[in-house]
C-alpha cells in the first residue's frame, strides 16, 4: 500500500476511513466472497490521505469554511456555495506524486486487462458514506466510460469537486456530518460491458414491505445509469431464498417485464462518453436475464447479505461481451434494516374510491393527499409549497431537496429500485413511479390523493379522499393455542402482513389471481381456436407475449402467484383453495363466454368439484394442477395445501381426487396435503367419510350459513335473516368439529365470521376448533377474544 493509492483486493470493511464506504465494500468482496462465486471488476483507488494532500496543495480549506459558514449565517444560497467550492476543486491540480501513482495503476489495470487503453468507471466514494444508518447513494458523482490517463486524471478531479454537489452539502446538513471531517476516496474500476449486455440494481430484502425471505432485481438494458437514475422502467424479479441452496429448485417468485424503452451505451465520437438510445421492439419484449442468471444473482446476494450480517442494496453488471454478471457496489440498505420490527403501521381509504386517473408501481405503503405541483427542473426547489405532491418525469439526487418539502411523489418514468423510489423509502413519503403519463394527466393545484396501501399497484386519485393510518405494537398480540391464521387472496398483500404472527394462510383465494392477474379463461387459451371474439383474441395475445404458449401463460403466472402467497408464511401451511368461481364470474373472464352455461342459478350449478371434472371445464383444471405443482416442486413452496371447495359427495371427492393424481397432485406424495370445505350440509352428516378422504376440513360460513338457513347470501331483501351465529348453523359446526376429531382430522375456519363477529371466535374455541383463519383488518381483535375464550377454559 501507499499514501495516495490502493487496490482494491488490499482493503476491507476496517478501511472505510482510508478509502470510503464504497471501495472499502469492494475490496471486501474480493477478498471475501470470491470463493462464493461473486466476481468483482478489478481496479484501485485514491486514499483520504490523498484528498486532503489536494486539499492542502491547492490552498482550499479556509475558503470552504468561509463559503459554508456564509451558507449557514444566509449570506449565500446552497446553490452558490455549492459551485464555488467545486470551482476551488476544478481549478486545482493533482499534485504529481499522486498524478504518478493514478498513471501507473492505470496502465497496469490495462496490462491486467490486455488493452492499450480500457475503459473504467470513475466513482466517488465518501469517508462517511454507506452507514447502516444513512444512505449517501447518489450523492458525489460517477464518470463512466473514461479512457486514457488524462481523461481519467480529469475525472478524479471531477470526482473531488462532487464531494460539494449541492445534494451531498444539503444532505451532510441534515445528518449532522461534519463536511470538514468527510474525505473523498475514488474508485478506479474496470468497466463492464454491460452497454453490450445489461445491469441494474439488487436488494435482499423487500424494498416495500420489509420481509427479508427475498431478492429483489431490477435489470434494463445496456450501463446500469438508466435503473438508478430513474429514467427506464426495469424488468424486476422476485427470488424467494429458502429454496436457492437446492439446485433442483427455481424459486422465483415473479418476473414483470418492464417497458425498457432506453438505454446507455458507449458514445462514439464527440465528447460525451456515454449515451441514450432507444431499445429495440425485440429488447423491450424480451427479459434482460434468464432464469439461471437470475438464481446466479441471488445467490451472490444471500452470500453477501450473510457476510455483512445485514440487508444489502447492490448493483450489478452483465458483460454483453463475455455474459459474465459482476457486482459492482454494494452497501447496506438503510430503509429496512434500521427500523424496528416490532410495529406495524397500516393505512386504508375510508370508502370505495372510484376510479384511479393514474397507476404505477407503489413505493411504501402508505397515503397521502395534497395539491399537485409538476416540476420539470430540481431549481424549483426554491418556490415549492410544502405538503404538494410532486409530480416530475424522473428525479436524480438533485432533487433532494425538494423531494424533502413534498407529501408523494408521482413519476413518470422509474421502478422500484430507481431513485425516486429509493429517496422516497428514505423519506418516508409514499411515491408511485413510472406511471408513464402522470405530467401529462397532472395539472398544477389539482387535488389528489395517492395510495400505496392497495398492493403492489399505486394509485393516484383525483380529489382528497378520506383515509386512516393505525399503528399497532405486535408485541402486544397474544399468543394462543389455535392456530390464528389470515385470509389472503392478493399475492401483494401476502407480503405487507408477513410481520403479523400468523400461523399460515387458511384461505388464499386462487380464482383473485386468475381474475386481476391472468385475466383470460383457462380455456380460452387451451382451446384459442374457439374463441372468435376479435377483440378477447387480441387481448389473450397480448397477454400472453413472450410465453411458449397460452397455456404456459396460464400456468407460469398463477404457480408465481401462489408462490408469491405461499412465501412470507414459509414453512407455516398456507391453504390454497383451487378455483371457485361461478359460471357467470368464469363467462366475464377474456374469452370466457363460449366455455360457459346458462345457468338460473349460479351459486347452486357448475362450482367447485364438479367444475373440476366436467368436460366443459376439465382440461382447465388440468392448468390449475400444473400450476400448483410448479409452485411446489419447481420453486419450491411445499407449504402449500390445496383445498377441493363446494365438494357436494364423496363420490363427487373420489373423481376429483382421481383427476389431480392424474396431474400430479397425489394426496401424500410429497408431503400433499388436500383439504374439503365444509360449507354444504351433506359435508356434515358425511363428517366421517369425508375425512376418511381429506386431511382436513374448513369450514366456509358464508356458504353453510346460507344452505342451512336456506337464504341466499346476496339478497337485500332477506339480509336480517342470514346471519352466522343462528343456532341452527352453531350446530352445525360444532357437530362437524367433534366428528372430525373422532376420525383425528383437523378442523379450520375461513369464512367471515369470526373477521365480522370476534365473539364468534370465542364459541369456535369452545368447540375446540384446530384453527381460525381471518381477514388481516380482524386478525388482532380476533386473537384477543380467543386468548380470552382459552383463558376462560
Amino acid at each position: 500500500m501507499s499514501r495516495f493509492l490502493v487496490w482494491f483486493e488490499e482493503v476491507g470493511l476496517d478501511d472505510v476511513a482510508r478509502v470510503g464506504g464504497k471501495n472499502a465494500s469492494l475490496g471486501e468482496m474480493i477478498r471475501a466472497l470470491s470463493a462464493a462465486g461473486v466476481r468483482v471488476p478489478p481496479g484501485f483507488a485514491t486514499t483520504a490521505e490523498a484528498f486532503r494532500d489536494y486539499v492542502a496543495a491547492n490552498g482550499i480549506g479556509d475558503a470552504m469554511r468561509a463559503r459554508l459558514e456564509a451558507m449557514r449565517q444566509g449570506r449565500a444560497t446552497l446553490q452558490e456555495t455549492g459551485a464555488a467550492i467545486r470551482r476551488l476543486f476544478l481549478d486545482g491540480e493533482i499534485q504529481p506524486p499522486l498524478a504518478a501513482e493514478i498513471r501507473a495503476a492505470y496502465r497496469a489495470l490495462c496490462d491486467r486487462r490486455g488493452e492499450a487503453e480500457t475503459a473504467v468507471a470513475v466513482r466517488s466514494s465518501a469517508t462517511a458514506e454507506d452507514l447502516p444508518t444513512a444512505s449517501f447513494a447518489g450523492q458525489q458523482e460517477t464518470f463512466l466510460n473514461v479512457r486514457g490517463e488524462r481523461a481519467l486524471l480529469e475525472a478524479c478531479r471531477a470526482c473531488f469537486a462532487s464531494l460539494f454537489t449541492d445534494r451531498a452539502i444539503s444532505y451532510r446538513e441534515m445528518h449532522g456530518f461534519d463536511h470538514l471531517q468527510v474525505a473523498l476516496s475514488v474508485g478506479v474500476q474496470a468497466m463492464v460491458r454491460a452497454d453490450l449486455g445489461g445491469s441494474g440494481v439488487m436488494f435482499s430484502i423487500d424494498t416495500e414491505s420489509g420481509f427479508p425471505g427475498v431478492v429483489v432485481i431490477s435489470a434494463a438494458w445496456g450501463l446500469g445509469e438508466t435503473v438508478v437514475q430513474g429514467l427506464v422502467d426495469p424488468d424486476r424479479y422476485l427470488v424467494f431464498k429458502p429454496p436457492l441452496d437446492d439446485p433442483a429448485k427455481v424459486p422465483i417468485l415473479d418476473k414483470a417485464r418492464g417497458a425498457k424503452a432506453r438505454k446507455m451505451v458507449y458514445a462514439t465520437g464527440g465528447s460525451a462518453r456515454t449515451a441514450l438510445v432507444e431499445t429495440t421492439r425485440r429488447e423491450r419484449d424480451a427479459l434482460v436475464l434468464s432464469d439461471a442468471e437470475i438464481l446466479a444473482l441471488a445467490r451472490w446476494a444471500v452470500a453477501i447479505e450473510r457476510h455483512y450480517g445485514r440487508p444489502m442494496d447492490m448493483e450489478w453488471a452483465k458483460d454483453g461481451a463475455t455474459d459474465e454478471l459482476f457486482i459492482v457496489q454494494a452497501r447496506p440498505e438503510t430503509v429496512h434494516g434500521a427500523r424496528s420490527g416490532g410495529l406495524l403501521r397500516t393505512w386504508r381509504l375510508r370508502g370505495r374510491p372510484r376510479a384511479p386517473l393514474l397507476t404505477g408501481a407503489a413505493v411504501g405503503d402508505a397515503i397521502a393527499a395534497g395539491p399537485v405541483r409538476v416540476v420539470h427542473s430540481p431549481e424549483a426547489a426554491a418556490d415549492f409549497p410544502e405538503g404538494a405532491i410532486l409530480v416530475a418525469d424522473a428525479t436524480d439526487p438533485d432533487w433532494v431537496p425538494l423531494m424533502k418539502k413534498a407529501a408523494g411523489i408521482v413519476t413518470d418514468h422509474g421502478g422500484a429500485t430507481s431513485h425516486a423510489a429509493i429517496v422516497s423509502r428514505e423519506l418516508g413519503l409514499p411515491a408511485v413511479v413510472g406511471t408513464q403519463r402522470a405530467t401529462a394527466t397532472l395539472r398544477d393545484g389539482q387535488e389528489v390523493t395517492l395510495s400505496c396501501a392497495e398492493g403492489e399497484e399505486g394509485r393516484v386519485y383525483d380529489g382528497r379522499l378520506d383515509f386512516a393510518a393505525t399503528e399497532l405494537d405486535l408485541s402486544t398480540i397474544p399468543a394462543t393455542r389455535t392456530a390464528m391464521m389470515l385470509n389472503i387472496a392478493s399475492p401483494a398483500a401476502a407480503l405487507r402482513w408477513w410481520r403479523l404472527p400468523a400461523k399460515g394462510i387458511g384461505l388464499a383465494r386462487m380464482e383473485f389471481i386468475v381474475g386481476s392477474v391472468i385475466k383470460a379463461h383457462p380455456m380460452a387459451l387451451v382451446r384459442f381456436d374457439q374463441v372468435t371474439d376479435p377483440e378477447a383474441r387480441r387481448q389473450i395475445e397480448a397477454l400472453t407475449r413472450g410465453f411458449p404458449d397460452k397455456p404456459s401463460y396460464f400456468v407460469d403466472t398463477l404457480a408465481r402467484g401462489v408462490a408469491r402467497i405461499a412465501a412470507p408464511f414459509h414453512p407455516h401451511p398456507v391453504i390454497l383453495r383451487m378455483s371457485d368461481f361461478k359460471s357467470n364470474e368464469y363467462a366475464h373472464l377474456i374469452g370466457g363466454a363460449p366455455f360457459e352455461p346458462e345457468e338460473e342459478n349460479p351459486m347452486l350449478g357448475l362450482r367447485g368439484a364438479s367444475r373440476y371434472y366436467s368436460e366443459r371445464y376439465r382440461e382447465g383444471f388440468a392448468l390449475e394442477c400444473r400450476a400448483v405443482r410448479k409452485a411446489r416442486e419447481e420453486i419450491g413452496l411445499g407449504n402449500i395445501v390445496v383445498m377441493i371447495p363446494f365438494c357436494r359427495t364423496p363420490a363427487e371427492a373420489d373423481r376429483v381426487l382421481a383427476v389431480m393424481k392424474e396431474h400430479g397432485l397425489e394426496r401424500g406424495r410429497d408431503g400433499l396435503k388436500v383439504y374439503v370445505m365444509c360449507e354444504i350440509p351433506s359435508n356434515v352428516v358425511l363428517a366421517e367419510e369425508f375425512a376418511a378422504r381429506f386431511d382436513g376440513f374448513s369450514i366456509g360460513s358464508n356458504d353453510l350459513t346460507q344452505l342451512v338457513l336456506g337464504v341466499d347470501r346476496d339478497s337485500a331483501e332477506l339480509r336480517g335473516l342470514f346471519d352466522e351465529r343462528d343456532e341452527a348453523v352453531k350446530r352445525m359446526i360444532a357437530e362437524v368439529i367433534r366428528r372430525a376429531h373422532a376420525c383425528g382430522t383437523r378442523v379450520g375456519i375461513c369464512g367471515e365470521a369470526p373477521s365480522n363477529h370476534p365473539d364468534f371466535a370465542a364459541f369456535l374455541v369452545r368447540c375446540g376448533i384446530d384453527s381460525i383463519s381471518l381477514n388481516p383488518d380482524g386478525f388482532v381483535a380476533a386473537a384477543r377474544q380467543v386468548a380470552e375464550a382459552e383463558a376462560a377454559g
